[in-house]
Protein backbone atom coordinates (compact mmCIF):
# COMPACT_ATOMS: atom_id res chain seq x y z
CA UNK A 1 0.00 0.00 0.00
CA UNK A 2 1.29 3.55 -0.55
CA UNK A 3 0.04 6.31 2.13
CA UNK A 4 -0.62 9.79 0.57
CA UNK A 5 -1.20 12.81 3.24
CA UNK A 6 -4.59 13.67 3.66
CA UNK A 7 -4.84 17.39 3.70
CA UNK A 8 -8.73 17.02 5.20
CA UNK A 9 -7.28 15.66 8.23
CA UNK A 10 -9.08 12.27 8.17
CA UNK A 11 -6.31 9.62 8.28
CA UNK A 12 -3.98 9.02 5.58
CA UNK A 13 -4.61 7.68 2.68
CA UNK A 14 -3.81 4.52 1.38
CA UNK A 15 -4.32 3.63 -2.24
CA UNK A 16 -3.07 -0.16 -3.32
CA UNK A 17 -0.81 -1.37 -5.85
CA UNK A 18 -4.00 -2.52 -8.41
CA UNK A 19 -5.09 0.70 -7.44
CA UNK A 20 -2.19 3.37 -8.57
CA UNK A 21 -1.82 0.88 -11.64
CA UNK A 22 -5.17 1.34 -12.57
CA UNK A 23 -4.64 5.26 -12.15
CA UNK A 24 -1.30 5.21 -13.94
CA UNK A 25 -3.55 3.86 -16.79
CA UNK A 26 -5.84 6.59 -16.90
CA UNK A 27 -5.06 8.25 -20.08
CA UNK A 28 -6.36 12.16 -19.52
CA UNK A 29 -5.68 13.50 -23.30
CA UNK A 30 -8.48 10.52 -24.33
CA UNK A 31 -10.80 11.59 -21.28
CA UNK A 32 -11.06 15.17 -22.99
CA UNK A 33 -10.96 13.95 -26.65
CA UNK A 34 -13.95 11.80 -26.18
CA UNK A 35 -15.73 14.33 -24.43
CA UNK A 36 -15.04 16.42 -27.78
CA UNK A 37 -15.75 14.05 -30.18
CA UNK A 38 -18.93 13.35 -28.59
CA UNK A 39 -20.70 17.18 -28.32
CA UNK A 40 -19.84 16.83 -32.02
CA UNK A 41 -22.50 14.83 -32.76
CA UNK A 42 -25.57 16.71 -31.94
CA UNK A 43 -27.41 13.85 -30.20
CA UNK A 44 -30.80 15.30 -29.34
CA UNK A 45 -33.27 13.19 -27.67
CA UNK A 46 -34.95 10.97 -29.98
CA UNK A 47 -32.68 11.77 -33.14
CA UNK A 48 -30.74 9.59 -35.61
CA UNK A 49 -27.69 11.07 -33.70
CA UNK A 50 -28.35 9.76 -30.73
CA UNK A 51 -28.54 5.97 -31.68
CA UNK A 52 -25.19 7.11 -33.53
CA UNK A 53 -23.42 7.88 -30.30
CA UNK A 54 -24.54 4.41 -28.94
CA UNK A 55 -23.47 2.90 -31.39
CA UNK A 56 -20.08 4.88 -31.34
CA UNK A 57 -20.33 3.86 -27.78
CA UNK A 58 -20.55 0.16 -28.13
CA UNK A 59 -17.67 0.33 -30.15
CA UNK A 60 -15.69 1.92 -27.94
CA UNK A 61 -16.58 -0.60 -25.55
CA UNK A 62 -15.94 -3.66 -27.42
CA UNK A 63 -12.69 -2.58 -28.80
CA UNK A 64 -11.22 -2.54 -25.04
CA UNK A 65 -12.47 -6.39 -24.84
CA UNK A 66 -15.78 -5.64 -23.20
CA UNK A 67 -18.70 -8.05 -24.10
CA UNK A 68 -21.12 -5.87 -24.97
CA UNK A 69 -25.04 -6.10 -25.67
CA UNK A 70 -26.39 -3.91 -28.38
CA UNK A 71 -29.93 -4.19 -28.75
CA UNK A 72 -32.82 -1.98 -30.44
CA UNK A 73 -35.46 -0.85 -28.05
CA UNK A 74 -38.84 -2.72 -28.64
CA UNK A 75 -40.90 0.84 -28.52
CA UNK A 76 -44.39 -1.06 -28.62
CA UNK A 77 -43.73 -3.24 -26.13
CA UNK A 78 -41.88 -0.90 -23.53
CA UNK A 79 -44.87 1.67 -23.88
CA UNK A 80 -47.61 -1.10 -23.38
CA UNK A 81 -45.32 -1.65 -20.32
CA UNK A 82 -47.27 -0.95 -16.36
CA UNK A 83 -44.13 0.63 -15.37
CA UNK A 84 -43.24 2.58 -18.73
CA UNK A 85 -41.85 6.21 -17.27
CA UNK A 86 -43.53 8.64 -20.36
CA UNK A 87 -41.49 10.39 -23.11
CA UNK A 88 -41.85 13.53 -24.30
CA UNK A 89 -39.77 13.83 -27.55
CA UNK A 90 -40.98 11.72 -30.72
CA UNK A 91 -38.61 8.47 -31.90
CA UNK A 92 -38.93 5.81 -34.19
CA UNK A 93 -36.12 4.03 -32.97
CA UNK A 94 -33.42 3.38 -29.33
CA UNK A 95 -30.24 1.48 -29.07
CA UNK A 96 -29.59 0.41 -25.72
CA UNK A 97 -25.48 -0.38 -24.49
CA UNK A 98 -24.24 -2.29 -21.88
CA UNK A 99 -21.04 -3.41 -21.98
CA UNK A 100 -19.58 -5.63 -19.11
CA UNK A 101 -15.76 -6.61 -18.37
CA UNK A 102 -14.12 -9.69 -16.10
CA UNK A 103 -15.71 -12.92 -14.85
CA UNK A 104 -19.29 -14.03 -15.11
CA UNK A 105 -21.80 -13.03 -12.22
CA UNK A 106 -23.40 -9.61 -11.14
CA UNK A 107 -21.53 -6.53 -11.49
CA UNK A 108 -20.33 -5.19 -8.89
CA UNK A 109 -20.16 -1.55 -9.78
CA UNK A 110 -22.44 -0.25 -13.09
CA UNK A 111 -20.88 3.13 -14.34
CA UNK A 112 -24.20 5.38 -15.92
CA UNK A 113 -24.68 7.67 -18.08
CA UNK A 114 -27.10 9.40 -20.50
CA UNK A 115 -25.96 10.30 -24.17
CA UNK A 116 -28.96 12.59 -25.30
CA UNK A 117 -29.21 16.06 -25.12
CA UNK A 118 -31.69 18.58 -24.73
CA UNK A 119 -32.65 21.40 -27.77
CA UNK A 120 -29.79 23.81 -28.04
CA UNK A 121 -32.41 27.30 -27.97
CA UNK A 122 -31.54 30.65 -29.62
CA UNK A 123 -28.19 29.69 -31.33
CA UNK A 124 -27.56 33.95 -31.20
CA UNK A 125 -27.29 33.20 -27.31
CA UNK A 126 -24.32 30.78 -27.53
CA UNK A 127 -20.65 32.33 -27.29
CA UNK A 128 -19.56 29.82 -29.74
CA UNK A 129 -22.78 30.26 -31.92
CA UNK A 130 -21.87 26.68 -32.86
CA UNK A 131 -23.64 24.85 -29.74
CA UNK A 132 -21.92 21.30 -31.06
CA UNK A 133 -18.30 23.00 -31.40
CA UNK A 134 -16.83 21.01 -28.54
CA UNK A 135 -14.91 24.06 -28.63
CA UNK A 136 -11.54 24.13 -25.40
CA UNK A 137 -11.50 27.11 -23.84
CA UNK A 138 -10.14 28.72 -20.56
CA UNK A 139 -9.73 25.44 -18.82
CA UNK A 140 -13.27 23.61 -19.66
CA UNK A 141 -14.86 22.06 -22.58
CA UNK A 142 -17.71 23.81 -23.70
CA UNK A 143 -21.22 23.12 -25.89
CA UNK A 144 -24.35 21.46 -25.33
CA UNK A 145 -24.56 18.27 -23.48
CA UNK A 146 -20.78 19.22 -22.14
CA UNK A 147 -22.09 19.20 -19.01
CA UNK A 148 -25.28 16.79 -19.14
CA UNK A 149 -23.99 14.59 -19.26
CA UNK A 150 -21.26 14.02 -21.50
CA UNK A 151 -18.70 14.64 -19.42
CA UNK A 152 -20.03 12.18 -17.06
CA UNK A 153 -20.15 9.79 -20.32
CA UNK A 154 -16.52 10.51 -20.81
CA UNK A 155 -15.90 9.59 -17.16
CA UNK A 156 -17.15 5.90 -17.70
CA UNK A 157 -15.06 5.48 -20.81
CA UNK A 158 -12.01 6.63 -18.88
CA UNK A 159 -12.61 4.56 -16.12
CA UNK A 160 -13.56 1.19 -18.98
CA UNK A 161 -10.28 2.43 -20.61
CA UNK A 162 -8.28 2.36 -17.45
CA UNK A 163 -9.16 -1.01 -15.91
CA UNK A 164 -8.77 -2.47 -19.22
CA UNK A 165 -5.43 -0.76 -19.63
CA UNK A 166 -3.89 -1.37 -16.30
CA UNK A 167 -3.06 -5.12 -16.17
CA UNK A 168 -5.22 -6.00 -13.41
CA UNK A 169 -7.38 -8.49 -13.03
CA UNK A 170 -10.63 -8.00 -11.02
CA UNK A 171 -12.13 -10.77 -9.11
CA UNK A 172 -15.87 -9.12 -10.26
CA UNK A 173 -17.10 -8.07 -12.86
CA UNK A 174 -17.37 -3.58 -13.88
CA UNK A 175 -20.42 -2.77 -16.20
CA UNK A 176 -20.90 0.76 -18.10
CA UNK A 177 -24.28 1.21 -19.06
CA UNK A 178 -25.38 3.77 -22.16
CA UNK A 179 -28.84 4.80 -22.29
CA UNK A 180 -31.05 6.71 -24.04
CA UNK A 181 -34.03 8.73 -23.43
CA UNK A 182 -33.51 10.29 -19.98
CA UNK A 183 -34.26 13.83 -20.56
CA UNK A 184 -37.76 13.15 -21.49
CA UNK A 185 -38.81 10.44 -18.67
CA UNK A 186 -35.91 7.81 -18.54
CA UNK A 187 -36.54 4.85 -21.27
CA UNK A 188 -33.73 3.90 -22.26
CA UNK A 189 -32.63 3.31 -18.18
CA UNK A 190 -36.50 1.62 -18.23
CA UNK A 191 -35.75 -0.88 -21.38
CA UNK A 192 -31.99 -1.41 -19.94
CA UNK A 193 -33.31 -2.90 -16.37
CA UNK A 194 -36.31 -4.49 -18.21
CA UNK A 195 -33.48 -6.41 -20.40
CA UNK A 196 -32.38 -7.58 -17.24
CA UNK A 197 -29.41 -6.14 -16.68
CA UNK A 198 -28.45 -5.41 -12.81
CA UNK A 199 -25.29 -4.47 -10.69
CA UNK A 200 -24.58 -4.47 -6.88
CA UNK A 201 -24.31 -1.02 -7.26
CA UNK A 202 -24.28 1.71 -9.61
CA UNK A 203 -22.86 4.92 -10.26
CA UNK A 204 -24.91 7.69 -12.53
CA UNK A 205 -22.11 10.77 -13.44
CA UNK A 206 -24.45 13.27 -13.90
CA UNK A 207 -23.01 16.95 -12.82
CA UNK A 208 -23.14 17.31 -9.12
CA UNK A 209 -21.04 19.91 -8.25
CA UNK A 210 -18.55 17.77 -6.15
CA UNK A 211 -21.52 16.08 -3.82
CA UNK A 212 -22.01 12.59 -3.83
CA UNK A 213 -26.07 12.31 -4.60
CA UNK A 214 -28.41 10.06 -2.53
CA UNK A 215 -31.63 11.05 -4.00
CA UNK A 216 -33.21 12.61 -6.58
CA UNK A 217 -36.97 14.64 -6.54
CA UNK A 218 -39.60 13.67 -8.83
CA UNK A 219 -40.73 15.61 -11.83
CA UNK A 220 -44.42 15.42 -13.26
CA UNK A 221 -45.29 16.70 -16.79
CA UNK A 222 -48.61 18.62 -16.82
CA UNK A 223 -50.65 20.30 -19.31
CA UNK A 224 -53.01 22.68 -18.96
CA UNK A 225 -56.18 23.82 -20.94
CA UNK A 226 -58.18 27.09 -20.02
CA UNK A 227 -61.09 27.89 -21.64
CA UNK A 228 -62.10 31.50 -22.76
CA UNK A 229 -65.08 33.23 -24.80
CA UNK A 230 -63.72 34.77 -28.25
CA UNK A 231 -65.11 38.24 -28.98
CA UNK A 232 -63.16 41.00 -31.85
CA UNK A 233 -60.77 42.69 -30.17
CA UNK A 234 -62.44 46.36 -29.86
CA UNK A 235 -65.55 44.55 -28.10
CA UNK A 236 -63.30 42.34 -25.81
CA UNK A 237 -66.17 42.44 -23.03
CA UNK A 238 -68.15 40.49 -25.43
CA UNK A 239 -65.66 37.38 -24.55
CA UNK A 240 -63.67 36.11 -21.98
CA UNK A 241 -59.68 36.45 -22.63
CA UNK A 242 -58.69 32.55 -21.36
CA UNK A 243 -55.37 34.46 -20.26
CA UNK A 244 -57.42 36.83 -17.91
CA UNK A 245 -59.03 33.19 -16.84
CA UNK A 246 -55.43 31.67 -16.22
CA UNK A 247 -54.19 34.44 -14.15
CA UNK A 248 -55.67 33.01 -10.75
CA UNK A 249 -54.67 29.39 -11.60
CA UNK A 250 -50.99 30.66 -12.28
CA UNK A 251 -51.52 32.09 -8.68
CA UNK A 252 -52.73 28.92 -7.70
CA UNK A 253 -49.39 27.24 -8.91
CA UNK A 254 -47.47 29.63 -7.09
CA UNK A 255 -48.97 28.94 -3.78
CA UNK A 256 -49.23 25.25 -4.44
CA UNK A 257 -45.49 25.38 -4.51
CA UNK A 258 -45.03 27.33 -1.68
CA UNK A 259 -46.93 24.65 0.37
CA UNK A 260 -45.03 21.97 -0.99
CA UNK A 261 -41.67 23.37 -0.20
CA UNK A 262 -42.48 24.11 3.63
CA UNK A 263 -40.84 21.31 4.99
CA UNK A 264 -38.58 19.61 2.71
CA UNK A 265 -36.28 16.44 3.87
CA UNK A 266 -32.75 17.89 5.30
CA UNK A 267 -30.76 15.87 2.35
CA UNK A 268 -32.11 19.52 0.54
CA UNK A 269 -30.09 21.82 2.91
CA UNK A 270 -29.30 25.07 1.54
CA UNK A 271 -31.29 24.60 -1.38
CA UNK A 272 -33.83 27.13 -2.07
CA UNK A 273 -36.86 25.15 -3.82
CA UNK A 274 -36.55 21.48 -4.24
CA UNK A 275 -39.79 20.75 -5.10
CA UNK A 276 -40.49 23.82 -7.98
CA UNK A 277 -43.58 23.88 -9.92
CA UNK A 278 -43.02 25.74 -13.21
CA UNK A 279 -44.50 26.80 -16.40
CA UNK A 280 -42.34 26.07 -19.23
CA UNK A 281 -44.72 26.74 -21.93
CA UNK A 282 -47.99 29.34 -23.33
CA UNK A 283 -49.94 29.00 -26.00
CA UNK A 284 -53.03 31.57 -26.47
CA UNK A 285 -55.09 33.16 -29.42
CA UNK A 286 -54.44 32.81 -32.91
CA UNK A 287 -55.30 36.58 -33.92
CA UNK A 288 -54.02 39.46 -32.39
CA UNK A 289 -57.05 41.53 -32.37
CA UNK A 290 -59.62 38.90 -31.24
CA UNK A 291 -60.18 37.57 -27.83
CA UNK A 292 -58.26 34.31 -27.54
CA UNK A 293 -60.71 31.62 -26.42
CA UNK A 294 -58.32 28.91 -25.33
CA UNK A 295 -54.99 28.84 -23.43
CA UNK A 296 -52.73 25.28 -23.05
CA UNK A 297 -49.81 25.82 -20.29
CA UNK A 298 -47.11 23.05 -19.91
CA UNK A 299 -45.16 22.56 -17.29
CA UNK A 300 -43.47 20.08 -14.66
CA UNK A 301 -44.22 19.70 -10.95
CA UNK A 302 -41.93 18.66 -8.28
CA UNK A 303 -42.46 15.30 -6.23
CA UNK A 304 -41.61 15.47 -3.06
CA UNK A 305 -38.96 12.57 -1.54
CA UNK A 306 -41.07 9.42 -0.67
CA UNK A 307 -43.98 11.00 -2.32
CA UNK A 308 -46.05 8.24 -4.79
CA UNK A 309 -46.79 10.86 -7.70
CA UNK A 310 -50.30 9.95 -7.84
CA UNK A 311 -50.02 11.82 -4.54
CA UNK A 312 -48.60 14.70 -6.26
CA UNK A 313 -51.06 14.49 -9.02
CA UNK A 314 -53.80 14.68 -6.72
CA UNK A 315 -52.53 17.53 -4.69
CA UNK A 316 -52.73 19.93 -8.12
CA UNK A 317 -55.50 18.71 -8.79
CA UNK A 318 -57.11 19.85 -5.51
CA UNK A 319 -55.44 23.50 -6.12
CA UNK A 320 -57.34 24.14 -9.47
CA UNK A 321 -60.82 22.71 -7.59
CA UNK A 322 -60.29 24.89 -5.11
CA UNK A 323 -59.31 27.94 -7.55
CA UNK A 324 -62.22 27.34 -9.66
CA UNK A 325 -64.60 27.28 -6.25
CA UNK A 326 -63.78 30.79 -5.88
CA UNK A 327 -63.83 31.89 -9.31
CA UNK A 328 -67.46 31.63 -11.17
CA UNK A 329 -65.56 31.43 -14.71
CA UNK A 330 -63.46 28.66 -13.87
CA UNK A 331 -66.13 27.22 -11.72
CA UNK A 332 -68.33 27.03 -14.90
CA UNK A 333 -65.51 26.05 -17.45
CA UNK A 334 -63.04 23.67 -15.24
CA UNK A 335 -59.56 23.75 -16.01
CA UNK A 336 -58.87 20.78 -17.66
CA UNK A 337 -55.61 18.86 -16.74
CA UNK A 338 -53.63 16.42 -18.65
CA UNK A 339 -50.27 14.24 -17.08
CA UNK A 340 -48.23 14.53 -20.54
CA UNK A 341 -44.28 13.78 -21.16
CA UNK A 342 -42.06 12.45 -18.93
CA UNK A 343 -43.15 11.02 -15.42
CA UNK A 344 -40.44 11.03 -12.80
CA UNK A 345 -41.09 9.74 -9.83
CA UNK A 346 -38.65 10.66 -6.72
CA UNK A 347 -35.99 8.10 -5.95
CA UNK A 348 -33.90 7.42 -2.89
CA UNK A 349 -30.91 5.66 -2.27
CA UNK A 350 -31.53 3.77 1.55
CA UNK A 351 -29.58 6.07 4.28
CA UNK A 352 -26.55 4.36 5.30
CA UNK A 353 -26.08 1.98 2.33
CA UNK A 354 -22.59 0.75 2.30
CA UNK A 355 -22.12 2.83 -1.49
CA UNK A 356 -22.42 5.95 0.23
CA UNK A 357 -19.49 5.65 2.87
CA UNK A 358 -17.14 4.04 -0.94
CA UNK A 359 -17.67 6.35 -2.80
CA UNK A 360 -17.00 9.26 -0.28
CA UNK A 361 -13.74 7.62 0.81
CA UNK A 362 -12.27 7.29 -2.40
CA UNK A 363 -13.31 11.05 -3.24
CA UNK A 364 -11.28 11.74 0.23
CA UNK A 365 -8.30 9.26 -0.89
CA UNK A 366 -8.02 10.63 -4.31
CA UNK A 367 -9.26 13.91 -4.08
CA UNK A 368 -8.07 15.06 -0.60
CA UNK A 369 -11.75 16.35 0.38
CA UNK A 370 -14.80 15.27 2.27
CA UNK A 371 -17.68 14.72 -0.07
CA UNK A 372 -21.32 16.22 1.72
CA UNK A 373 -24.22 14.08 0.85
CA UNK A 374 -27.55 15.48 -1.09
CA UNK A 375 -30.51 15.48 -2.49
CA UNK A 376 -31.30 16.65 -6.33
CA UNK A 377 -34.23 18.53 -7.08
CA UNK A 378 -34.69 16.71 -10.41
CA UNK A 379 -35.47 13.63 -11.86
CA UNK A 380 -33.15 11.17 -13.17
CA UNK A 381 -32.88 7.76 -13.86
CA UNK A 382 -31.43 6.93 -10.41
CA UNK A 383 -35.36 6.13 -9.23
CA UNK A 384 -35.93 3.54 -12.29
CA UNK A 385 -32.30 2.34 -10.93
CA UNK A 386 -33.32 1.88 -7.28
CA UNK A 387 -36.98 1.05 -7.58
CA UNK A 388 -37.73 -0.89 -10.76
CA UNK A 389 -34.37 -2.56 -10.83
CA UNK A 390 -34.04 -2.77 -6.98
CA UNK A 391 -30.10 -1.58 -8.23
CA UNK A 392 -28.13 0.67 -4.99
CA UNK A 393 -27.68 3.68 -6.86
CA UNK A 394 -26.57 7.31 -6.99
CA UNK A 395 -25.32 10.53 -8.50
CA UNK A 396 -21.54 11.13 -8.68
CA UNK A 397 -20.46 13.39 -11.35
CA UNK A 398 -18.06 16.02 -13.23
CA UNK A 399 -19.84 19.32 -13.67
CA UNK A 400 -22.13 21.91 -12.01
CA UNK A 401 -26.11 21.15 -13.10
CA UNK A 402 -26.50 25.22 -13.56
CA UNK A 403 -24.63 25.06 -16.53
CA UNK A 404 -26.95 22.24 -17.66
CA UNK A 405 -29.65 23.09 -20.61
CA UNK A 406 -27.70 26.78 -20.66
CA UNK A 407 -26.76 28.18 -23.83
CA UNK A 408 -22.94 28.68 -21.54
CA UNK A 409 -23.10 24.82 -20.85
CA UNK A 410 -19.48 23.70 -19.92
CA UNK A 411 -17.40 21.67 -17.17
CA UNK A 412 -14.24 21.87 -15.84
CA UNK A 413 -11.28 19.94 -17.23
CA UNK A 414 -9.57 19.28 -14.38
CA UNK A 415 -12.95 18.14 -12.21
CA UNK A 416 -13.81 15.86 -15.17
CA UNK A 417 -10.18 14.28 -14.57
CA UNK A 418 -10.70 14.42 -11.05
CA UNK A 419 -13.95 12.28 -10.96
CA UNK A 420 -12.57 9.68 -13.48
CA UNK A 421 -9.57 9.20 -10.79
CA UNK A 422 -12.06 8.49 -8.11
CA UNK A 423 -14.02 6.60 -9.57
CA UNK A 424 -11.34 4.71 -11.65
CA UNK A 425 -10.71 3.79 -7.81
CA UNK A 426 -13.92 3.02 -6.72
CA UNK A 427 -13.97 0.57 -9.58
CA UNK A 428 -10.73 -1.13 -8.86
CA UNK A 429 -11.91 -1.33 -5.26
CA UNK A 430 -15.28 -2.66 -5.77
CA UNK A 431 -14.48 -5.24 -8.50
CA UNK A 432 -11.48 -6.53 -6.79
CA UNK A 433 -8.98 -5.53 -8.64
CA UNK A 434 -5.67 -7.35 -8.21
CA UNK A 435 -1.77 -7.60 -9.85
Amino acid sequence: MTAVADPVGTQDRALSRAELAVLDAIDEQAVVEELVRSIRVPSTTGSDAESEEQHQRAAALARLGFDVDTWSLDLPALTGHPGFPGTEAPRTEGVGVVGVLGPAGVPALVLQGHVDVVPTGDLAKWVDRDPFSGAVRGGAVHGRGACDMKAGCAVNLGVARALAASGVRLERPFAVHSVVSEEDGGLGAFATVVRGHRGEAAVITEPTSGRVLVANAGALTFELTVDGRAAHGSTRLEGHSAVEAFLPVFAALVELERERNAAPDALFSGQPLPYPISVGTLRAGDWASSVPDVLVAEGRMGVQLGEAPEDARAALRRALDDVAARDPWLRDHPVRLAWTGGQFASGRLAAGHPLIGEVTRAVRDVEGRAAATAAAPYGSDLRLYTGLGGIPTLQYGPGDVRFAHAPREQVRIDELLRTTRTLAVLAARRCGAHL
